[in-house]
């Protein structure tokens, strides 16, 4: 999994302002510049680029959830470390721009992913549960692709 394609994919994909972005980290509780987001955005060949870390990416997809849904009143912060899976990717993803079942499925289609509702909901369950699915880099890239096609037709629409 490429953190830094993630990153910019989801930033492409949801039309986010640096402003925007920075204003995540800042939610979540985490100190990040601006010339270090836009390290972060560049491409691998671009002078200047630079590696985005699991937890850079992590406490972002946290902060979004929190600047598209606000705070939780039920979440209590937690220091346990909570390794980054394309399995929680997904779903913080889906939490933050409130996706329900069909919007999922429409944008997995859009990625040119056809899945059962059965195989959508494994990608969503406890790791550990019978029916958990493993979420591979390929499946997350089309639904980011996916999610890009969703927002960019809904722009369309308006």
């Amino acid at each position: 999994m490429k953190t830094n394609d993630i990153l910019y994919k989801i930033h492409k994909a949801l039309n986010l302002s640096r402003e925007e972005m920075l204003k995540a980290y800042e939610l979540a509780g985490y100190e990040m510049d601006a010339e270090h987001l836009d390290s972060l955005l560049k491409r691998r060949q671009d002078k200047g680029f630079e590696l985005c870390s699991y937890e850079e990416l992590g406490v972002f997809l946290d902060g979004l959830v929190i600047l598209k849904r606000g705070p939780s009143p039920k979440k209590q912060n937690s220091d346990e470390v909570v390794e980054l899976t394309n399995n929680l990717i997904l779903k913080k993803l889906r939490i933050a721009l409130e996706l329900k079942e069909p919007e999922t499925e429409i944008i997995f289609g859009l990625g040119d992913v056809e899945l059962s509702k059965q195989e959508l909901k494994s990608l969503f369950r406890k790791e550990g549960h019978k029916n958990f699915k493993e979420c591979s880099d390929e499946l997350l890239m089309a639904f980011l692709d996916g999610l890009d096609e969703f927002y960019f037709v809904g722009e369309i629409e308006e």
